[in-house]
This record gives C-alpha cells, sequence and structure tokens, in this order.
C-alpha cells in the first residue's frame, strides 16, 4: 500500500509552519488515539500514520529532505553520505508517540524536565446526572426524547487550550511544571496540589477572554436520548463523552440519564406484570358474563366473567405487560374483580332485591333456618 502524503495526512499544506504543523498533529492524535475509537479497527493505524508524519515534519531536516524527495528521502541513497537523513519508520515512531503523552495528555509523574515537560495528564471532566421522567405508557414502548443538558463545553475560542490565539502555556514557576509543591512539617515532608497552576504543571500567561482561562464555558446542550421499551424506575442510561468538558483540553466525563416512571391512574406495575382492579356489576358477577378491560398499549381486551365471581378474583391475560428491557417475553396483565353494590335504588328495584333475597331463602332451607335462629336469639335478647 503507498505511503500517503504526510501533508495530507495532517490535513496540511506544503508551505505550512512549524506551529501549524503542531496544531495540527495535536489535533489528529486526539481525534485518532484508539483509546477513544474502540470501534474502529482502522484508527490505531491512522494514529502511527500521524505520528510518523509528524515526526518527519517537526524536525527542520528531515522536513526539508522530505520537501524536496518525497518518502524516497527516507528510503536510502538519499541525504548526504548515502544513510537515511533520519528515518521516518518504525524506529522513531516512539518520539512521535512520546509526543502525543507529552504534549496532550502530560506525564503521570510530573513529565520530561525543563521548560517544555512537566505537565501532568489534564483533567477528566466531571460525569452529570440528569433525572428523567417517562409515563408509564412511554415507558411501554420506548421513545426517542430530546433533553437540554446545562453543562461545561469545550472553547470554541481557544480550542480547549485555555489561552488566547491559541498561544502555548508556559510552566508554573512555583512547582517547576510537577504540578504539586512540598512542604517540611516537623519530621514529615507534605506534598499537595500546586495552588498557582492547580495541579496542571502549566500557567497561562494570555488567557482566552471567551472562557478565562478555563478552557471552558457554560451552555445548554440540547441531546437526543433513546429511551428503550420497557425501562423501569431506577434504570440508568450511559452517553459516554457526554458529560463536562474537562479542563484545558480534557477529555469530557460521561452523561447518566436515570429514569423514573410515573405512578399510574389505572395500572399499578410489579417488574414485567401490570395489575388492573376493574369494577363489575353485582349482576355480572352473579350471572357471568363478558366485560371489556382497557390495556397499556391503548387498546381494550374481552374478558369472559364466570358466573358466581366474588370481589378479588383474580384474572390474567398473558403478554399483555410491559416488555422485557433485555429481550424475552413481556410481562402479563393481571385484572382484579371489584363487584360493586348498587346504590341510589328506585322503588322497583327495591322490591325486586327483596323478592330475590325471598327467593334465595326459599331455595335454600339451611339459610332460611340460620336467619330464623338468628331472629328468634334477637328477640330474645330485646324481651
Amino acid at each position: 500500500m503507498a505511503k500517503r502524503d504526510y501533508y495530507e495526512v495532517l490535513g496540511l499544506s506544503k508551505g505550512a509552519s512549524a506551529e501549524d504543523i503542531k496544531k495540527a498533529y495535536r489535533k489528529k492524535a486526539k481525534e485518532l488515539h484508539p483509546d477513544r475509537n474502540k470501534d474502529n479497527p482502522d484508527s490505531e493505524r491512522q494514529f502511527k500514520e500521524a505520528g510518523e508524519a509528524y515526526d518527519v515534519l517537526k524536525d527542520a531536516d528531515k522536513k526539508a529532505a522530505y520537501d524536496r524527495f518525497g518518502h524516497a528521502a527516507f528510503e536510502g541513497g538519499m541525504g548526504g553520505g548515502g544513510g537515511r537523513p533520519g528515518g521516518a519508520g518504525q524506529g522513531d515512531f516512539a518520539s512521535a508517540f512520546s509526543d502525543v503523552f507529552d504534549d496532550l495528555f502530560g506525564d503521570f509523574m510530573g513529565g520530561r524536565g525543563g521548560a517544555g515537560g512537566g505537565r501532568q495528564r489534564a483533567a477528566r471532566g466531571s460525569d452529570l446526572r440528569y433525572n428523567l421522567r417517562v409515563t408509564l405508557e412511554e415507558a411501554f414502548t420506548g421513545l426517542q426524547k430530546t433533553i437540554n443538558v446545562p453543562t461545561a463545553v469545550q472553547c470554541d475560542a481557544c480550542d480547549g487550550s485555555g489561552a488566547e490565539g491559541g498561544a502555548e502555556p508556559s510552566t508554573c514557576p512555583t512547582c517547576s511544571g510537577m504540578g504539586k509543591v512540598r512542604a517540611q512539617q516537623g519530621f514529615f515532608t507534605v506534598e499537595r496540589t500546586c495552588p498557582t497552576c492547580s495541579g496542571l504543571g502549566q500557567i497561562i500567561n494570555n488567557p482566552c477572554k471567551s472562557c478565562h482561562g478555563q478552557g471552558r464555558v457554560e451552555k445548554d446542550r440540547a441531546l437526543s436520548v433513546n429511551i428503550p421499551a420497557g425501562v423501569e424506575t431506577g434504570t440508568r442510561i450511559r452517553l459516554a463523552g457526554n458529560g463536562e468538558a474537562g479542563m484545558r483540553g480534557g477529555p469530557p466525563g460521561d452523561l447518566y440519564i436515570f429514569i423514573d416512571v410515573a405512578r399510574h391512574d389505572l395500572f399499578e406495575r410489579q417488574e414485567n406484570n401490570l395489575f388492573c382492579r376493574v369494577p363489575v356489576s353485582m349482576s355480572a358477577a352473579a350471572l357471568g358474563g363478558d366485560i371489556e378491560v382497557p390495556t397499556i398499549d391503548g387498546g381494550r381486551s374481552r374478558v369472559k366473567i364466570p358466573a358466581g365471581s366474588q370481589s378479588g378474583r383474580q384474572m390474567r391475560l398473558r403478554g399483555k405487560g410491559m416488555p422485557a428491557l433485555r429481550g424475552g417475553a413481556s410481562g402479563d396483565m393481571m385484572i382484579e374483580l371489584a363487584v360493586e353494590t348498587p346504590v341510589n335504588l328506585t322503588s322497583k328495584q327495591k322490591e325486586l332485591l327483596r323478592e330475590f333475597e325471598a327467593l334465595s331463602e326459599d331455595n335454600n332451607p339451611e339459610s332460611k333456618s340460620f336467619f330464623s335462629s338468628v331472629k328468634s336469639f334477637w328477640d330474645a335478647m330485646k324481651s
């Protein structure tokens, strides 16, 4: 596979300055770093390709040879005494790879010494929490919802560097770039975060006017969130990289959305099952018949009531509950019958009920004997 032009790799023209080359490489390294592109199997090759291009173009002698001979300058036989003038191959990739961590992230324990080194890793932004309330119907169907999240985002004016015009920060004079200072307290030496640079190891002499040197600004962000069907109260959805932006170009945190399903007027949820209390008339409960009950999907289902049903009897509608969040069969819908006692009866209705009661006693001698015994007992008590 033929090598791509180094300027094309970094997105530059041939006359780019050393500062332009450095800025372009830093931008490419952030975009192509394998840790940020785990789903892209080609990212590691592109990342190394950018490092190889930068290793050549950052060096004045190598750049001059490349501008004159192209890739042939590093393939032997060119440049002075016949040797390779610098070597842009794998031998020097470690240099560019080191620049990534020194320029972008800093050394874990203070970095390389000198004026250009000593920076700590840029601080990662904080994770954010967003509480989202949805209805039971929305939890049943799932939905795409747009939310507005107030957060700190990268400053566009300085590209997150915190410096006006993209100027380079300087080594903190208090901690000499270490990000920490030491103080003697009796027999002990105490190490603490540098108060001047807040542990970054660098200070900005000319802060960006938009973000005041923070590299980030407060802003409301509109985010589209996919709420899957079957969510319940406490379900957590993670949006990687959508949290608070890091200080001075640091990586962003994550956004965690916590779902709260609102109470429903008709249905009560227990895991994936739904419970519904359905009123039925006394006559329907006694004689039996068909009734229609509402379902969570907005439809209605016909249910057969057996004759002689009592209050509290439960009936099951299979598959009419909530969908399973991670796949599998849906829950069931449980119907509990509530037999209603008629009120505000007319004279005719009262007469019919008395007739019904009398017929019930005639048809049930044991019941009639029982009520007669109770009546005799009360009459004896009154005398």
